[in-house]
């Protein structure tokens, strides 16, 4: 009897949830997916840059 209740108050709760539209959800994930890129792009750029700096200096 509990798992019932359970699902019916989760069914009840979600009703509650503003959902976004198509629109909304796109733009969000054009926006996670470029600034993961443009995050990527950077630590791979200091990376490369250390990477240079401690062969110059060690070798």
């Amino acid at each position: 009897m509990a798992i019932k209740t359970y699902i019916d108050e989760t069914k009840s709760e979600l009703g509650h949830v503003s959902w976004p539209t198509k629109a909304q959800a796109v733009n969000s994930t054009v926006l996670v997916v470029v600034i993961s890129l443009a995050t990527a792009a950077y630590l791979s750029l200091f990376d490369g840059l250390f990477a240079y700096v401690l062969k110059t200096l060690l070798i």
